[in-house]
């Protein structure tokens, strides 16, 4: 772990040079003291870097999202370069640098944040910045979780102030249990009528919608752990249901949770897909053949009016004009024929300014109708009427409605539900792979003849611990696969899998 800490001047000092953020380019501060930088400066800094390294990284195999969540899920396929992801088994260094950055680029910012704005004796005091980092912070810790398991959690962003650079590792369920209570407490203490705050590039100050996705937060974890903590996440439900004027949730498409990118300057805020795809020039992602046998016909035409948002026809081949996928995992000499012959991603999200979903009113709808039917919330609508919403809510985040009849012919069960769910979170693949992993839906299917599949043909279930940890903080992460309950590898279930 100590490459956390002692990473950050380094950090500061990329800041103070490279930065091209507004305002960034006055700052001038010590970048051996990073308790001088204004938290103004450090808070879009974490916000932006954590939605770029979740929605792709415009940096080769750091994209957890692009060569991990995307493939995983079979929303993708590779056509070249397979070994990045699409068999099963990522590089060294999406472990290593995704693990890095997270905490370097946006925790130890979004705790110095916390720190300067939550003392009542620093110039900078004020609660509602000190609540909205919060619930920034614990966001970035849910994703960091939910991809490795236990991880340093309470004891993780002390070494910036107290010295501490062998924290110790707390178990998913401990984490779980500090997420929920931390953004309760600063859902609470955010004050509408309180003072704003400077450069939130994720609400411009905007308390309500602060509160919506600390709450929204909230009941995505309590559904994910429903199944390890049914009493507690009972109770969470009740809570925030039950009083939406204390808790309020998202609610419409409108008020749903986006990171907005700004037009790109020098490669820093504009979205990471086409910083990748577009600037970047990569053409290494199709559409997989698992996404359009979900949402078009056998000719190649869609079914799904999603799928011409998701995907672009193919150019070559038999189904040029019409929707085709290429296989995940095949050999790189077979992957190369669907260079052409199969879609590629829809450019409606390679757009410099194309937001960036976190949580959408889909999902809120998708959770509440699980909920429902496991019981775990009982009042207000039926688990039928939270699915045919969520359906409708997909449909409407791209202007979109669904064909006739759609929502009456599914069915209202589990798999039904994350399977609905699984294609209304394109493109968060993260997010998707976690659901796949807890619910072992949807049901993928099997891998084409010719694909070499690594990790026993089997969707990764975490990512290995990064080999720095071993070198750095041995003690801590061997506790920490103990925690897990197996092997540090790629088939340990995590905690919260039913």
């Amino acid at each position: 772990m100590k490459v956390i800490y002692f990473s950050l001047p380094c950090l500061m000092l990329l800041l103070l040079l490279n930065s091209c953020d507004d305002g960034f380019e006055d700052l001038n501060a010590n970048p051996n003291e990073p308790e001088l930088v204004p938290p103004s400066t450090l808070f879009p800094l974490a916000i932006r870097e954590a939605a770029q390294r979740i929605h792709g990284h415009s940096t080769r195999n750091e994209r957890l999202n692009l060569d991990g969540g995307m493939l995983w899920m079979q929303y993708f396929a590779r056509n070249q370069y397979v070994n990045e992801g699409d068999t099963y088994n990522p590089a060294a260094t999406l472990r290593s640098e995704t693990w890095d950055g997270f905490y370097t680029e946006s925790l130890v910012n979004l705790q110095t944040v916390i720190n300067l704005t939550g003392d009542v004796e620093s110039e900078h005091y004020n609660p509602n910045f000190a609540a909205a980092a919060t619930i920034m912070r614990e966001y970035v810790f849910s994703v960091v979780t939910d991809t490795w398991g236990a991880i340093p959690y309470t004891q993780a962003l002390e070494g910036a102030t107290a010295g501490n650079l062998a924290p110790v590792y707390d178990s998913q369920s401990e984490v779980y249990a500090g997420m929920l209570a931390n953004l309760k407490a600063a859902s609470e203490q955010l004050d509408v009528n309180g003072r704003p705050f400077d450069k939130d590039i994720l609400f411009g100050s905007d308390i309500m919608m602060w509160k919506k996705f600390a709450n929204s937060l909230r009941l995505r974890l309590a559904n994910r752990q429903a199944a390890r903590e049914p009493a507690a996440s009972a109770a969470v439900f009740a809570e925030i249901m039950g009083d939406p004027a204390t808790y309020p949730i998202v609610t419409s498409n409108e008020d749903a949770i986006f990171f907005q990118p700004t037009v790109r300057q020098s490669g820093e805020n504009n979205n990471s897909w086409n910083e990748t795809m577009v600037y970047g020039g990569r053409e290494d992602w199709s559409i997989s053949t698992t996404l359009v046998n979900a949402m078009a016909s056998s000719e190649g035409e869609a079914t799904d009016p999603r799928l011409e948002v998701y995907a672009e026809p193919a150019l070559a081949g038999d189904y040029a004009g019409k929707y085709a996928g290429a296989p995940n995992g095949l050999p790189e000499g077979d992957a190369v024929a669907y260079y052409t012959t199969a879609s590629r991603p829809g450019a409606y999200f390679m757009g410099e300014t194309t937001k960036v979903p976190l949580i959408t009113y889909a999902e809120i709808n998708f959770i509440l109708a699980e909920a429902a039917l496991d019981g775990d919330y009982t009042s207000g609508a039926t688990a039928e009427e939270y699915l045919k919403e969520g359906i409708a809510a997909s449909f409407g985040q791209y202007g979109l409605s669904a064909p006739a009849g759609y929502e009456e012919e599914v069915s209202v069960d589990k798999e039904t539900i994350i399977t609905e769910k699984w294609k209304a979170l394109f493109p968060q693949g993260i997010e998707a792979w976690t659901e796949y992993r807890r619910t072992g839906y949807p049901e993928l299917p099997a891998p084409d003849p010719r694909a070499v599949m690594e990790n026993e043909g089997k969707v990764p279930t975490r990512l290995r611990y990064p080999e720095s940890e071993y070198s750095l903080n041995a003690g801590n992460v061997t506790a920490a696969v103990d925690m897990n309950g197996g092997p540090d590898n790629k088939l340990t279930e995590l905690w919260w899998a039913e």
